[in-house]
């Protein structure tokens, strides 16, 4: 269980770090989404908890957490949908 934890966190620190892709505020607000709701989901799954549960509360912290963001903070170019 200790591993497990111990991934999931590291896994969190990784896509809030990740949340400042983009250039404006909607796609950071976007790509933090997605890569929040990745990490809740695998977060869920592998504490036992519900995925879907996780992916949506991670889509949601990591949707703020990109918004919030400024573009010079992390810049890792243009969004593969763009």
């Amino acid at each position: 269980m200790k591993r497990a934890t111990t991934l999931a966190l590291l896994l969190s620190v990784a896509a809030v770090g990740l949340t400042g892709c983009g250039h404006n505020p909607g796609d950071r607000a976007v790509s933090g989404g997605l890569l929040g709701a990745g990490a809740g989901a695998v977060i869920g799954g592998v504490t036992g908890g519900n995925p879907v549960t996780g992916a949506l509360i991670g889509g949601a912290v990591g949707a703020v957490g990109g918004a919030v963001t400024r573009p010079d903070t992390i810049d890792l170019g243009r969004p593969a949908w763009r």
